[in-house]
This record gives C-alpha cells, sequence and structure tokens, in this order.
C-alpha cells in the first residue's frame, strides 16, 4: 500500500469509520429478559452497518405497563377464542341437523314411488292440441338445452283399437331416418319450424302427423319405432320417443311461452 493514497487509509481515519458519529434506532423491541427489568435496544450504526443491542433497566412503571398489556392480550384472545368455539358450535348443530334430516327424512313427506329418469333429468311441456285438436305431444328439455319430442299419452292415436302400428318417418320432401349428423358442430343437422312434419304415426284405421313443436336442428329420430312401433303404446315417454331437437335459445324462450307445464296439463286434461 502507498502511504496516503486514497485506497489505504490511514489508522485514525479507519478509527473515526468503525467509530458511530450518529446513532439511529431503526427498531425498538421490548424484550424482557429472565428478571424482566431490562429493555432491549436494537441499535444501528449507519456507517459500519453493523448492529448492537444495548439493555436499559426498566424502572417498576414500565413493568407493570408491559404485566397489564398482556394480561388485557391474553382476555382479548380467550374472548375472541370463546367467541369463534360458540360459532363453530352453532354451525355444526346446524350441519348436524341438515345431515339428519338428509339421511333419515320424514317418512310421510317421501313420495310413494321414486322419480324416473325422465322426471329427475328433465323439464316437462306439453303442447295440448297442437295444430289439431287430439294431437298432444309433450316436449322434455334437458337442462343442456336439448329437447325430446314424442306423443303424450292424451294423443288420439292411443284411442284407436290397437293403438300405434307403425311409423313413417319419409315424410314431405326427405326421409327424417336418414339425416345423420356427425361432429361437435352437428354438421348435416337440419333446421326445422315449429309446425314441421317429423313423421306419420299408423294405427289400423288412420294415420296421424307429428310435428317438430319446437323450432331448432333436428339431431336425430328414434330409428328403433321403425321395427318396434309399440314401443309407442308401452313407453311413448321413455324409449318410445320420437326425436331429438335442439333449439337456440331465443327460440326456446318463445316456444317455452306457448307450452304448458306438467302441473297446467293435468289440469287442463281433467277438465275435458
Amino acid at each position: 500500500m502507498i502511504p496516503g493514497h486514497r485506497d489505504s487509509p490511514s489508522k485514525n481515519c479507519r478509527r473515526r469509520c468503525s467509530e458511530p458519529t450518529r446513532v439511529e434506532v431503526e427498531e425498538l423491541v421490548q424484550k424482557p429478559n429472565q428478571n424482566r427489568n431490562t429493555l432491549t435496544l436494537i441499535l444501528l450504526r449507519p456507517r459500519t452497518r453493523s448492529m448492537s443491542m444495548l439493555q436499559i433497566p426498566m424502572n417498576d412503571q414500565h413493568v407493570q405497563q408491559s404485566s397489564i398489556t398482556k394480561d388485557s392480550a391474553a382476555a382479548q384472545n380467550s374472548s375472541s377464542s370463546t367467541e369463534l368455539k360458540e360459532v363453530r358450535k352453532v354451525d355444526g348443530d346446524d350441519e348436524d341437523k341438515e345431515l339428519r334430516e338428509l339421511l333419515m327424512p320424514d317418512v310421510h313427506n317421501l313420495p310413494l314411488a321414486p322419480p324416473s329418469a325422465v322426471e329427475s333429468n328433465f323439464a316437462a311441456y306439453f303442447a295440448p292440441d297442437f295444430m289439431k285438436p287430439g294431437h298432444d305431444q309433450y316436449v322434455y328439455r334437458h337442462p343442456n338445452g336439448l329437447c325430446v319430442v314424442g306423443l303424450a299419452p292424451t294423443h288420439v292415436a292411443f284411442r284407436d283399437e290397437g293403438g300405434v302400428t307403425g311409423i313413417d318417418f319419409n315424410v314431405g320432401k326427405s326421409d327424417r331416418s336418414a339425416i345423420k349428423v356427425t361432429g361437435k358442430r352437428k354438421k348435416n343437422a337440419q333446421h326445422f319450424e315449429s309446425n314441421t312434419m317429423l313423421c306419420k304415426v299408423c294405427t289400423k284405421s288412420d294415420s296421424y302427423v307429428v310435428r317438430c313443436c319446437v323450432k331448432g336442428s333436428l339431431l336425430e329420430v328414434n330409428e328403433r319405432l321403425i321395427k318396434q312401433p309399440d314401443l309407442l303404446n308401452s313407453s311413448a315417454d321413455r324409449e318410445g320417443y320420437i326425436a331429438i331437437i335442439m333449439p337456440k335459445p331465443a327460440d326456446w324462450l318463445k316456444v317455452k311461452a306457448a307450452l304448458l307445464g306438467l302441473e297446467e296439463y293435468k289440469r287442463l286434461k281433467e277438465q275435458c
């Protein structure tokens, strides 16, 4: 080292740098030691970036204030914990009550028969006397927007002797059973109006036209009915459905306004 060079400080300079010229208190932490009579100060020497701890004797007033503060904090914690336990107890009681009601329902409130898959998964709507008297049809709407169309139990075809004996999807200008919809975008799906013919159901003495009832895209028809038309007589609301149609949300709102709910449909037919 070259004497006097700024890169080689002298002893006096090093001594002055190591001694703090200005002491700043960065944080005051109350850390009583074992005899609880001292107060610890953390001091920062800004030039040397070193820290030192200074213990200051505490008088009786400081010790008393510290104990009072701790006692009040402990009281608050105990009161808050007590309130929290009470809230949890109330919530637990409510949950237990709901769970008991769910696992052990009142026998008198249970239905005589469990709901079917159609009743659980679909909202039932009806179009009585659609286009002609006695041409009652149902529309079962699924939460995903699909509509299942079929013959209502009060359709005039079921009144004929022997019920439905056959079905013909070759109506209008195309055979509905030949339509094959594929892909996520429902390629080849045909868009029909609510009064468009879907098929004809035949009895021993007559034939009846079945219409879409819903404006939308025809996704499929029930081809099983071609070989098993008796499904219409035995389970028209399940395996004997006729077609599945996908309406647009705006079109469905318009159609829904003209349909009847299940209870309204029952009251109407009871009056008749």
